[in-house]
């Protein structure tokens, strides 16, 4: 249950992020355009980050405990410390993921 009224944060986001692509970039030009862009993309991935975030950092905290693994740092060191050589296919197989899971939320158009 959510302690916050309507609107929701995801929500209050897609407002502002919809105002500056139908209202300041198409009555702006120049420098003042391309930071509304900046903007609305910043905006995009904010949304996208509070739509599948939670779920993604829980799938992320699975994948590390699979290889024994308390968190990222934890990972590189094990890794550097050639501790992880014998399950390369999962390690490989988890960074592809996480790297999947962040172009997602970053600009899911780079994983066309």
């Amino acid at each position: 249950m959510n302690p916050h009224d309507m609107p929701s944060a995801e929500q209050l986001v897609e407002a502002v992020r919809e105002w500056l692509e139908r209202d300041v970039m198409t009555s702006t030009s120049g420098r003042l355009q391309f930071h509304a862009r900046v903007a609305v993309n910043v905006l995009a991935m904010v949304e996208r980050e509070l739509q599948v975030g939670p779920t993604q950092a829980a799938v992320h905290r699975d994948r590390l405990e699979q290889l024994g693994c308390a968190d990222e740092r934890d990972l590189a060191r094990r890794i550097r410390d050639g501790e992880l050589d014998d399950r390369l296919p999962e390690v490989r197989e988890l960074v592809w993921a996480t790297a999947k899971d962040k172009l997602t939320v970053a600009n899911p158009k780079y994983l066309d």
